[in-house]
């Protein structure tokens, strides 16, 4: 049900169900960091060719994500997935570890 003028959701109406909203952004990276409580830091790079010189050029970005469990390490290899703000800088979750690191700490 939505309001015919606006397109908005009419008052009283169930929101739509998660698997209608889209698929989320998810990004692949190492974790850098695990030392704070239920979070933690991930870099993701990307590789981009120069659009003139044709040279591979590597950038890299930090995102923070909630890690309720604990389970990431420093060195792991981590699939991330946007979510809503869970604070003033995380607006990431950890979806799953994808490789252990061979580091013993």
């Amino acid at each position: 049900m939505t309001d015919e003028k606006t397109g908005a959701p009419a008052p009283g109406a169930t929101p739509a169900p998660a698997e209608h909203r889209g698929k989320r952004q998810e990004r692949t990276g190492v974790v850098t960091s695990a030392k704070m409580q239920k979070t933690i830091v991930v870099k993701v790079t990307r590789a981009v060719a120069h659009p003139l010189y044709h040279r591979v050029i590597r950038f890299s970005k930090k995102y923070y994500a909630h890690d309720e469990n604990g389970e990431a390490r420093v060195g792991d290899t981590v699939r991330i997935a946007a979510s809503r703000p869970l604070s003033k800088l995380k607006r990431w979750r950890l979806v799953e570890v994808v490789g252990r690191s061979t580091r013993v700490a």
